[in-house]
């Protein structure tokens, strides 16, 4: 695989599983010096073996431990290039009904504050970039951002937001004199490993398997190295003009309707 990330330094949020583990790989394997965060030390051990990408444990939301890592990636690594704000969940979610403030709360905190922070530090560490404030941020958005569910609230808003936030960042960096790009991206349903157990978890998994495959009119479910792959374009040079966007890649989950 072309080496077009050697030299550079990557920072993915939530990078033990899915599509965060799946972008520290990718960006490794591209020569990028890989910092991932998550909480579960036992799923970052065989990424770190595999890689080399350095693990640290870290809770998003938790903006006082924000500038720990922030010290810890200039002081080890120098520089960020890249940074791929991933972190995400969905646990606890409800309808406008039936969601307890309490899970209301820790998904905002998670899938909004979390992004913001990693926005926010990401452009500070970049700014003081040898050569000049560089850098492209990647947010983890859902095609859910277009097409929310009424039994997953929080987390449609959630992914909406981030959208928004992404554009505001980068009309913001540019109107600074930053050549810092932030982007988001809109994927469909993804075949993670969490995918796979729900489905399997099923009484009839190959039912639940075909629910998911024909959300998209492709009539299949987008893999993770599909995800990285765009997530390695947009933080390359190749896509050095691009930033304020938002990237569907939902094999044509919502780009209209099927007919009658």
């Amino acid at each position: 695989m072309a080496q077009r990330f050697g030299g550079k330094v990557a920072l993915v949020t939530g990078g033990t599983g899915g599509i965060g583990e799946g972008a520290v790989r990718r960006l490794s394997a591209e020569g990028a010096k890989v910092i991932f965060t998550g909480s579960r030390q036992e799923a970052a051990d065989p990424i770190c073996a595999d890689t080399g990408a350095t693990f640290v444990s870290h809770r998003v939301q938790d903006a006082a431990a924000w500038a720990g890592l922030a010290d810890r990636i200039r002081s080890d690594f120098g520089r960020l290039d890249i940074a791929f704000a991933n972190a995400g969940i969905e646990k606890g979610d409800g309808s406008v009904e039936t969601i307890e403030i309490e899970e209301w709360d820790n998904i905002l905190d998670i899938n909004l504050t979390g992004v913001m922070l990693t926005v926010q530090h990401a452009v500070r560490i970049m700014k003081d970039n040898p050569g000049g404030p560089t850098g492209s941020i990647i947010i983890n958005s859902s095609m859910n951002a277009h097409r929310a569910m009424g039994n997953y609230m929080a987390y449609s808003v959630t992914k909406a937001a981030v959208v928004a936030l992404g554009k505001s960042a980068a009309n913001y960096c540019g109107q600074a004199g930053y050549q810092i790009r932030v982007n988001s991206i809109l994927p469909g349903v993804v075949e993670t490993d969490l995918i796979k157990k729900i489905m399997n978890s099923q009484p009839d998994p190959a039912a639940a398997r075909a629910m998911y495959e024909g959300m998209s009119p492709l009539n299949r479910m987008a893999r993770v190295e599909e995800i990285a792959a765009l997530v390695a374009f947009l933080g390359s040079d190749e896509a050095g003009f691009i930033s304020g966007g938002e990237y569907t890649i939902d094999g044509a989950s919502t780009a209209g309707m099927s007919g009658v």
